[in-house]
């Protein structure tokens, strides 16, 4: 992953750098795939901004409830992965996931196995603060969150940003130190001149012989294992060269497969293609066409989420409609239709601790 300061101003300002393409593999996965929210007449998980799928920021029963935060995978990837806690009744769910991403925290003990918190150990959230008309959070962080070193600060920042833009009405983040906005990340200087957003990206990846001049950034999710075998995905924002439709070549991406493949796994063979890719109001409908697939088979689950989590990353739409060669009514392997459109999920990655 990169870490020069020229791809962290990149990431910022939206100028970047174009990775070359690999085939990915494993159309039909036996691993295990999280629940894609059932078809619905109306949109009930619309998320402000980028339809993350999150909690609300503040859970006034104190009851029970997941809360998805950025860790770190035994690969060095940061993933989503949502944790089943308790708010209190003015607790701030936002304020709660990053004092649960805390290394060495006070929530240590929850965090499954292969996975690690990113904010320095000892860090204390002095301030949290969301204002709803900026959409916007706040956070002020303890003299302990500038003890990292200088390769750990873009991943820092990323976990940080896309743990707090999942929360509902959030898109914006602003980092505070000691008393004082910062202007840029305390070891290596990462710029924070403007509010992150999501467009600083996450587990960036690139290659050589693209211009920097003409790229555009793609989020696409692939699937990754634990040491146990437990399937979760794993969220890679590719930089390529500034195509016409940004959706349709998200999800050629997605074909392609990761450019990591020994410790990232593809959702779906390079022989299927995208027949069309269309999108009207909230709704992208994506058609794909695979002549290993036949009518009335099951498809596989993992390719059909990553496609539903790729699509809703990349244009912000609170449903999907998936056809394959031309058919509505598919079936995944977990007995799931896609008859209608479906959600993004609610909750990605629920781990066991």
């Amino acid at each position: 992953m990169v870490q020069t300061k020229w791809i962290r101003l990149a990431a910022i300002s939206g100028v970047m750098v174009v990775p070359l393409l690999t085939a990915g593999c494993g159309l039909f996965s036996t691993e295990t795939s999280k629940e894609i929210d059932p078809p619905q007449t109306e949109s009930t998980n619309v998320i402000d901004g980028t339809n993350t799928g999150q909690t609300s920021s503040v859970n006034p029963q104190g009851e029970e409830t997941q809360l998805t935060v950025y860790l770190e995978d035994k690969n060095g990837y940061l993933a989503p992965i949502s944790l089943l806690t308790t708010l209190g009744g003015k607790e701030a769910a936002g304020q709660k996931a990053l004092e649960m991403m805390v290394d060495g925290g006070a929530y240590a003990s929850q965090l499954p196995e292969d996975f690690q918190a990113v904010i320095p150990q000892g860090t204390q959230i002095k301030s949290y603060h969301v204002d709803p008309q900026l959409k916007m959070a706040t956070v002020e962080f303890s003299a302990p969150f500038a003890d990292y070193t200088a390769t750990k600060e873009r991943e820092i920042v990323e976990a940080i940003t896309w743990t707090l833009t999942a929360m509902t009405g959030i898109e914006k983040v602003e980092l505070w130190y000691e008393g004082s906005k910062l202007s840029e990340m305390p070891v290596d200087g990462f710029p924070l001149d403007r509010p992150l957003t999501r467009s600083v990206g996450i587990n960036l990846e690139t290659a050589d012989g693209v211009s920097s001049a003409y790229s555009t950034p793609v989020t696409l999710y692939f699937s990754s294992q634990t040491s146990n075998e437990e399937q979760y995905y794993v969220p890679v924002t590719r930089l390529i060269a500034r195509p016409e439709s940004t959706v349709k070549a998200a999800v050629e991406e997605l074909i392609a497969g990761p450019l990591n493949r020994k410790q990232l796994n593809g959702v779906m063979t390079n022989d299927v293609q995208v027949t069309s890719i269309e999108q009207k109001n909230d709704t992208v409908t994506v058609d794909l066409q695979d002549t290993a697939y036949e009518s009335g088979q099951n498809a596989p689950a993992e390719m059909l989420q990553a496609v539903v989590l790729s699509v809703t990353e990349n244009t912000g739409a609170a449903k999907v409609q998936i056809r394959l060669n031309g058919e509505a009514n598919v079936v995944d392997d977990q007995n799931t239709s896609y008859n209608e459109p479906v959600g993004r999920p609610h909750h990605v990655n629920a781990m066991k601790s």
